[in-house]
């Protein structure tokens, strides 16, 4: 944990601290913590909190602000982990020392310019196989040698109609999913797909169920939408669709993560996809199938796509790139019903006109002539072994204070504590190790949070992540000793994450 330096007595806590939760720093129509939390950071970066100061307890906080208490404390956690505030378990939590730097103007919205995470344990980075690599360039090389002018034009919005029906494709042989090249668009990604889709089945203020926990970007994309995304409770099973009907029983779409959720790692199970299908058909809505991490299985059958089961009537199903061949080459896509290709398209037209087409064609060859499924294959093996040794490292270390569940697929692991320790432990176990990855706390959004961390495997070399699952075990271990909660022994063994059918 970083200490607070300060040359005078310790600070008094505050009651009150003056928040604009109105201004336009703060985005309308967002989850009740993140509101709050952009509030918090317009008024650390404004200098209303100054560095070293102490924070509002989270009780006090959400008396003056009318939010309940675990929105409070989920944006404290937020702003912990992005470097805002710092916190001492029995002391509070205080803005830090050093503000993460900003690109800031006082008039208006602050913008804030983040690199992406590197290093072990951060998520979302790939293995990049030189065979992989070498079979693309030799397909992008000839494709631009026989580039024309008549490849130069305006295209279709939905994209080159060749790489559409190579996907077609792999989505029958590999989902279940049978569509028509026609009915697939070419997006830059997940977020792109969202925004294109989201614009053109919903309007600002309408609602949308989203996963709590959940994948933060996605929920940002639906917020910058004007939409609310209605936080459904996850179990072992998946979305729980009978608190959405409780929530919001008429909201237009559901964003789901059922192959491997984000972040639990649980494969949504049969019974629980067609109630969700059910609700959908009832409520007129349609569901955001957001196909994450479902080409990395290691242990047993997957089970048929939501859009597999639902014939594309009211399912729209999102898949990428990024991870299978290369983030670099930022080409997603979307299958859509057929009643919807015609309002996407005219959304798309509107928001960007239409994609790229360099490296279309390239991709199109990777997946015909077998070099896709080659690679997947390989890295597969790969992944295979990062996971196993992450997870056995992080059990065995912690001496079995940390559970980690063996995900059955995906690129990531999630290690907890213990349900019942604070979560400010996790914060102050990463910061002390000095680790990339994620707290388990900052995908959580209503639901109480659980202490813990969601770390990343893939694409790291086996010595560095071993090393860093290392220190951050032993800072988890010792953050727990320093807090009080003494070593129970446990038996350092790591569990497999069953998939529930």
């Amino acid at each position: 944990m970083r200490k607070i330096p300060t040359n005078s007595p310790p600070a008094r806590r505050k009651t009150e601290l003056a928040l604009d939760l109105s201004g336009p720093h703060v985005t309308p129509g967002a989850s009740a913590p993140h509101r709050l939390y952009q509030a918090l950071c317009h008024a650390i970066t404004g200098g209303i909190a100054k560095p070293g100061e102490p924070l509002p307890p989270s009780r006090m906080l959400a008396k003056q602000t009318s939010f309940r208490r675990n929105a409070v404390t989920s944006a404290y956690e937020r702003l912990i982990a992005d470097g805002f505030a710092v916190a001492t378990v029995g002391s509070g939590t205080f803005v830090a020392a050093r503000i993460p730097a900003r690109v800031h103007d006082t008039r208006g919205t602050k913008i804030a310019i983040e690199p992406p995470q590197q290093g072990p344990l951060a998520l979302g980075c790939t293995h990049i196989d030189e065979r992989a690599l070498q079979r693309f360039r030799a397909f992008a090389g000839r494709r631009l040698r026989a580039f024309g002018a008549e490849h130069l034009q305006y295209g279709d919005p939905r994209g080159s109609r060749e790489l559409r029906a190579a996907i077609a494709d792999h989505l029958l042989s590999a989902r279940g999913l049978r569509c028509d090249p026609d009915q697939i668009m070419l997006t830059s990604g997940t977020q792109h797909s969202l925004r294109i889709v989201l614009g053109a089945i919903l309007k600002s203020g309408d609602q949308i169920w989203c996963e709590d926990p959940g994948y933060p970007a996605a929920r940002r994309a639906i917020e910058h939408c004007g939409l609310r995304p209605i936080s459904v409770p996850v179990d072992a099973s998946g979305l729980i669709a009978a608190r959405g009907r409780a929530f919001a029983p008429s909201a237009g779409a559901a964003y789901v993560t059922p192959s491997h959720q984000f972040p639990l790692g649980v494969q949504m199970s049969m019974p629980r996809r067609l109630e969700l299908l059910d609700w959908a058909r009832d409520a007129d809505a349609f569901v955001i199938e957001d196909d994450y991490d479902s080409e990395f299985r290691y242990d047993g059958a997957p089970l048929l796509s939501l859009a597999g089961i639902d014939h594309l009537s009211r399912v729209i199903y999102m898949g990428t790139f990024a991870k299978t061949l290369f983030p670099g080459l930022r080409i997603g896509y979307c299958a859509l019903p057929e009643r919807l290709v015609g309002p996407v398209t005219t959304a798309r037209a509107a928001l960007d006109r239409f994609p790229g087409t360099l490296l279309e064609g390239a991709v199109a060859d990777m997946l015909n002539s077998g070099a896709f499924a080659a690679n997947l294959r390989r890295v597969r093996g790969i992944y295979r072994e990062a996971r196993d040794v992450l997870a056995s490292t992080l059990s065995s270390t912690s001496q079995g204070r940390l559970s980690v569940p063996i995900p059955s697929q995906g690129l990531h692991l999630v290690a907890r504590f213990d349900p019942s320790a604070d979560p400010r432990i996790a914060a102050q176990a990463k910061a002390e190790a000095g680790v990339a990855g994620w707290l388990l706390a900052e995908t959580y959004f209503r639901a109480r949070p659980l202490p813990g961390f969601v770390l990343g495997f893939a694409g790291h070399k086996l010595p560095q992540l071993i090393a860093s699952a290392e220190r951050l075990a032993k800072s988890s271990l010792a953050a727990l000793q320093a807090n009080g909660k003494p070593n129970k022994g446990g038996t350092g063994k790591v569990k497999r994450l069953k998939a529930v059918t």
